[in-house]
């Protein structure tokens, strides 16, 4: 098991912001569109209320909603945005298998590539995760692909790996809704391990809302260990104005 800060940083490597930079004790990231995971700023430091006033009043100059990550650990910081009137969303497992607790992949299930192909973007788009998400994939550096995942002929899911530190973390993974609880995740879980064993990767790691009972349930059953946690903490813009 790495410490969680390895594994964090194997996230944020593997889907990156646009842009990222140290303000005090925070980092403040923008991801242009990208989601939640690439917009929060997170506390990396020691905190201070004037520090976290400075992170505030820069989310207001930038218009945009005050958006922070919490980790393991930050009981205090998330008290305080608590305190000060922040809405919490979003709790999030972190987990993490070594290469080995995985099966082989069945070729039939289909194939790693890069960069991905229309019919990915397609599966991509009907489950919410469009152009800037597909940014992200891009600016991620190699060792990366992508999984296409097939039923029979038919091409039913996809998914993003990449490696970073000897940690392959598996990104945006989705299966069309024809083809769900038909055992093509785990298929492509299978496929994903494959390819990173073959990079020289020895884990494999992703991130799941607790909502998504269904799939914390699959990855339980591969073997897959929680190693972190984080939720969210937002306020609208207009309670700044």
């Amino acid at each position: 098991m790495p410490d969680p800060a390895a594994l964090f940083a194997a996230f944020e490597a593997t889907w990156p912001p646009l842009t990222r930079e140290a303000l005090g004790p925070f980092t403040y990231r923008y991801g242009a569109g990208g989601g939640s995971r690439v917009s929060a700023a997170t506390l990396d430091g020691t905190f201070s209320p004037a520090a976290l006033e400075a992170v505030e009043t820069r989310f207001v100059a930038d218009g945009r909603d005050a958006l922070f990550q919490i980790r393991d650990s930050e009981e205090a910081f998330d008290a305080e945005l608590e305190r000060r009137g922040y809405r919490m969303f979003d709790p999030v497992a972190c987990l993490i298998a070594p290469l080995d607790a995985f099966p082989a992949s069945d070729p039939k299930t289909g194939y790693a590539c890069w960069p991905p192909v229309a019919i990915q973007q397609e599966i991509w788009a009907e489950g919410g995760i469009g152009p800037a998400r597909l940014a992200i994939m891009e600016r991620v550096p190699s060792p990366k692909c992508t999984l296409l995942g097939r039923l029979g002929d038919t091409p039913a899911g996809t998914g993003f790996v990449a490696i970073h530190q000897g940690i392959a973390a598996l990104h945006a993974l989705e299966t069309s809704a024809a083809h769900r609880r038909q055992g093509l995740a785990r298929a492509m879980m299978a496929l994903a391990a494959d390819w990173a064993r073959a990079q020289g990767a020895n884990s494999l790691a992703l991130q799941v809302t607790r909502a998504n009972t269904g799939a914390l349930a699959l990855y339980s059953s591969l073997g897959m260990q929680q190693a972190g946690q984080y939720h969210y903490r937002t306020k609208p813009l207009s309670e700044f104005q």
